[in-house]
């Protein structure tokens, strides 16, 4: 694995799951991980629901905007993380390749999306223990 690490998440819409992914990871790894995220069918915004329940936690997603899933996106990271929503990335030798199964919060209030996000930051927390031991703050 590189020096930096590099993680990709990917879900469909790249609007919920892969965006709170992302922002956990990027909040909690800090510049010692690069950190992507992108979809196969990316929505118009992010998830108003997983906007709210990552500002409950003190962190800020309103910036981001859902991206396409690229063949370059994948070839730079060395984890592709999907979000168990389906979608297939492109397959290349060397990559580690992982199925994180969660609910969609596509169309759920932020109460539906609380356990969510609290799920993915146990799985970030322990990516970033595989990944960059002593990192974590």
């Amino acid at each position: 694995m590189a020096e930096k690490p590099s993680v990709l998440f990917v879900c469909v819409h790249n609007a919920g799951r892969s965006q709170m992914a992302a922002a956990w990871l990027t909040h909690l790894g800090g510049d010692r991980v690069e950190v992507r995220s992108a979809g196969s069918a990316p929505a118009d915004q992010v998830n108003p629901a997983a906007v709210e329940a990552m500002r409950e936690v003190g962190i800020d997603i309103t910036a981001e905007t859902p991206k396409i899933l690229t063949v370059d996106a994948v070839k730079a990271s060395d984890v592709c993380i999907t979000m168990g929503c389906g979608d297939t990335c492109p397959v290349f030798p060397g990559k580690r390749y992982l199925d994180w199964t969660l609910e969609d919060p596509a169309g759920q209030g932020v109460e539906a999306v609380r356990p969510i996000r609290d799920e993915i930051r146990k799985l970030v927390e322990g990516l970033i223990e595989e990944i960059a031991p002593g990192v974590a703050k």
